[in-house]
């Protein structure tokens, strides 16, 4: 019996999450299954526990399985920012004479140019342009008459060791088939526009405690940044310098209004052993707005040492999306005035999946369901595979 459903697996830097489903109707899916765990996380691209890892895993991917009629064999994965890494290679090919350009020509170019450390693993690849040589730029160059090809490709690769661990962890569940994706282009090819693409735009995916800033154009990449912090941290300032617990925190900063202009006489009220308890509004907001600060300043960092240069374009997108500070009222109203640029939210238009949290594991989603749809795999249906 053949099943359309595809599994993803999507590793957040807080839970990783395992959804079953279909594609439905206006761009929607048929979920069919879904369950996420809670685990240790990550930072600076190394996991803080890889048991904390492996259990997360095997209980979500089990959970999910439960209600199926029919045993789990391919899994797609996402691939964090923290754990990825993206090179442009410009690559000039000059033919003997001017030929009509066929899927097998490009795919010939992208393997000859696929040349890169023994250690390094290629999860995406995809073309940023190719210039004929009448000198036109053009999205597909298939069917196209010319005698030669400029083509900038964007390679997104990851270390081996990160195949190799997630590989072991299914293999105990005996599933072998793995498709890895990288988890930032993911985003940016579903929850943008190509014509906004083709401009050029920023997609910045703030979560617990990672965050990663992506370069778009077109249908790739030029650049991918990440560090580690995110609205994890916030939680973590209350706690500290309120001496609150992280729930207490947690719950705080969800009542929080930045754009309020706190004075000493107002108070936001925290859940202390059944009691309500008054905590400093105009405290609480300053607090926070350091942190935000600190977010401030490293976005504004990546966006002037990436090669496109941003300045040039004052009017560039920059979107932000994931949970980590999309909930916090006032977060972007006062980062857009921090940095000097205009910032916006973004999340997926999904009916009952609408919120900034779903980007992830939606994204994946959707380029699996793409990617098994299309297994006759022509040129821009395959171009994401290795």
């Amino acid at each position: 019996m053949v099943h359309r459903e595809t599994a993803v697996l999507d590793i957040g830097s807080s839970k990783v999450s395992v959804m079953i489903a279909e594609k439905g109707i206006n761009n929607t899916f048929n979920i069919k299954s879904s369950s996420e765990e809670d685990y240790d996380g990550y930072a600076s691209g190394e996991f803080f526990s890889e048991d904390s890892l492996k259990n997360a895993i095997i209980n979500a991917v089990k959970k999910a399985g439960e209600n199926l009629r029919y045993r789990i064999k391919k899994v797609y994965i996402s691939v964090p920012g923290e754990f990825s890494y993206c090179l442009t290679k410009e690559v000039n090919v000059t033919f003997p004479k001017r030929k009509k350009i066929k899927d097998s020509d490009i795919f010939e170019i992208f393997d000859s140019s696929q040349n890169f450390d023994e250690n390094s693993f290629v999860i995406n690849r995809s073309p940023i342009y190719f210039i004929l040589d009448d000198n036109r730029k053009v999205l597909n160059p298939v069917g196209e008459v010319t005698s030669k090809l400029n083509i900038l490709i964007s390679y997104i690769l990851t270390d081996k060791s990160f195949i190799e661990l997630i590989s072991k962890i299914f293999t105990e569940l005996n599933i072998f088939d793995l498709d890895f994706v990288s988890a930032s282009l993911s985003e940016a090819l579903y929850l943008t526009e190509p014509e906004t693409r083709d401009n050029g735009l920023v997609l910045i995916d703030c979560g617990y405690i990672s965050t990663s800033v992506s370069l778009v154009k077109g249908d790739g990449l030029l650049a991918l940044k990440a560090f580690s912090m995110g609205g994890g941290h916030i939680t973590g300032d209350l706690c500290q310098c309120l001496n609150l617990s992280f729930n207490q925190a947690e719950m705080l900063k969800r009542k929080v209004v930045l754009s309020l202009d706190a004075t000493d006489n107002d108070f936001y009220e925290v859940n202390i052993d059944g009691n309500m308890q008054p905590v400093s509004a105009k405290l609480v907001n300053e607090i926070i707005l350091a942190r935000l600060d600190m977010f401030g300043d490293v976005f504004n960092k990546i966006l002037n040492s990436i090669e496109f240069n941003t300045q040039n374009k004052p009017f560039i997108p920059i979107l932000i999306t994931g949970g980590g500070l999309n909930y916090l009222k006032g977060a972007k109203d006062y980062l857009s005035k921090q940095m000097g640029k205009n910032l916006e939210y973004i999340a997926p238009s999904v009916p009952q999946m609408n919120k900034p949290h779903y980007s992830g594991i939606l994204s994946i989603l959707d380029i699996a369901l793409m990617q098994e749809k299309n297994i006759k795999k022509s040129l821009f249906q395959r171009i994401f595979k290795r």
